[in-house]
């Protein structure tokens, strides 16, 4: 018994069809399928003039951020690396002799970049233990909670954004039984990045909370010892700028022109930087505030020092 079978002939892709870097092809938001395509292949390129995709438009600040924690601990590991002991070679320059500068600028700068190191470590770590703390809480006043009062909470995040009552009784539905699935394991005491504390995983009603609710991430064992490191470097490389004149000139005065001129320069390109990387400049007038403004606050600082140190130098003190 034989039976015929009508076959399709689908052709095979050409041999330099691999080294053609053209995107895949997606369906059209009126694609008339009889099922929904994925969310991944939807996509109005078909109809968009040009065929460009909108993933594939640049915005006009294309800038590729860095991780705005580590971009936080280099600004004030850097500002209080080049205004604190610049404040203080200024002020110890009135003494005459660059010894003194230098001895006094080398020990603040050793004491104040482990100081700073430190404090954001334990900053860091008391923001992880607050988070997890909270964490427990949320999870167990979860569970404890009825479906109503959870879909209040939801909709209380939701609503102010513009999702209606309905939605956010779905969205409750749906993130109930994802904390359900995921579970909580109180006797976990392990500290890997995602599972931490006892939470399996960071789905779930508990973890929309924390995070939409209260603005809250868990913080990883990395980020303490990352930032202690970030915070700590930055203030001893700021640091060390000021003091360069005076390990080649004798006289502090002179070392302090120098040092002035020196320190200024890095002043103002650290403040251009720092509101390029930031985002804050968003025209030339933004460079020049940042710039400016990061200067005039050293500057202020330093003048204050030596001014100070002049005054009681000149006084009855002795």
């Amino acid at each position: 018994m034989s039976t015929s079978a009508t076959t399709t002939a689908v052709p095979l892709p050409s041999r330099d069809a691999g080294s053609d870097n053209k995107p895949q092809p997606v369906w059209s938001l009126e694609s008339n399928r009889s099922s929904s395509p994925p969310l991944s292949e939807k996509c109005d390129k078909i109809g968009r003039q040009g065929g460009i995709c909108c993933k594939e438009l640049k915005n006009e600040d294309d800038r590729t951020l860095i991780d705005p924690d580590v971009i936080r601990d280099i600004i004030i590991g850097l500002s209080d690396g080049l205004t604190v002991p610049f404040a203080l070679t200024a002020g110890l320059s009135g003494l005459g002799t660059s010894r003194i500068v230098v001895v006094g600028g080398l020990a603040e700068i050793i004491a104040g970049a482990i100081s700073m190191g430190i404090g954001g470590f334990l900053a860091s770590k008391a923001e992880r233990d607050h988070f997890r703390f909270l964490r427990r809480n949320t999870y167990s006043r979860v569970m404890r909670s009825c479906v109503g009062e959870m879909e209040r909470e939801v909709h209380e995040v939701l609503g102010p954004i513009g999702v209606d009552e309905p939605t956010s009784q779905a969205v409750t539905s749906c993130l109930r039984r994802a904390e359900d699935e995921s579970g909580f394991d109180a006797s976990a005491s392990t500290d890997a990045e995602k599972s931490s504390l006892g939470m399996k995983s960071e789905f779930g009603l508990s973890a929309f909370l924390l995070k939409f609710g209260e603005g809250l991430e868990d913080i990883p064992t990395r980020r303490l010892y990352l930032s202690a490191f970030t915070i700590g470097m930055s203030y001893l490389i700021g640091g060390i700028i000021p003091l360069i004149p005076y390990f080649f000139l004798s006289q502090a005065l002179d070392a302090l022109k120098i040092s002035c001129i020196i320190t200024g320069i890095v002043l103002l390109i650290f403040g251009a930087v720092k509101s390029r990387v930031t985002g804050a400049a968003r025209s030339v007038l933004g460079y020049i505030w940042g710039a400016v403004s990061t200067m005039a606050v050293g500057g202020f600082a330093a003048a204050a020092a030596y001014g100070l140190v002049i005054a009681v130098e000149r006084s009855s003190i002795s």
